[in-house]
């Protein structure tokens, strides 16, 4: 079934409708949360952190594509916030690995159910067809993602 989009056209329209998404939920989202909002890249290492605990400095660097003094003002930051953990790597006493403190596990926790109802009310409210239609869309667009992911290092090394 072919929209009459070009790809370049679908994927602007695509990149454009996801970030429209991220942008309105995360306003709703703010609004509705009884913590006070963390900035993108606070976030971003923490989910980082959730999903690999024990990484270090330069490897949360490197995949967050951030330097890496930028992502050690964070660690510091969501230290001192009670949100991150910083330990000695007992392998190289220099390097420190991070993990979520309890506080940030809890902060996570809060985020997904909030950012889960904001956009579940928004999903009750829209017909049956056109929720049918997001839910056939996840497949496809988890492949999308996982292309983009497979294609992020050799991109970066061209």
């Amino acid at each position: 079934m072919s929209t009459g989009l070009t790809t370049t056209e679908l994927a602007a329209e695509l990149t454009r409708v996801v970030a429209s998404l991220r942008r309105v939920a995360r306003r709703r989202l703010h609004a509705g949360l009884r913590l006070s909002p963390l900035p993108e890249a606070q976030r971003e290492l923490l989910l980082l952190v959730e999903m690999r605990p024990g990484i270090g400095v330069a490897a949360a660097a490197a995949e967050l594509g951030l330097a890496g003094n930028s992502v050690s003002t964070l660690v510091n930051a969501l230290t001192e916030a009670g949100l991150l953990r910083r330990e000695t790597d007992p392998a190289d006493r220099r390097a420190v690995r991070l993990s979520l403190a309890p506080a940030g596990q809890h902060r996570l926790q809060a985020w997904r159910t909030e950012r889960s109802a904001v956009v579940g009310e928004a999903l009750d409210g829209i017909g049956t067809e056109q929720r049918q239609a997001i839910e056939a869309a996840l497949p496809a667009l988890r492949a999308l993602v996982g292309r983009l992911q497979d294609g992020e290092g050799a991109r970066g090394q061209q």
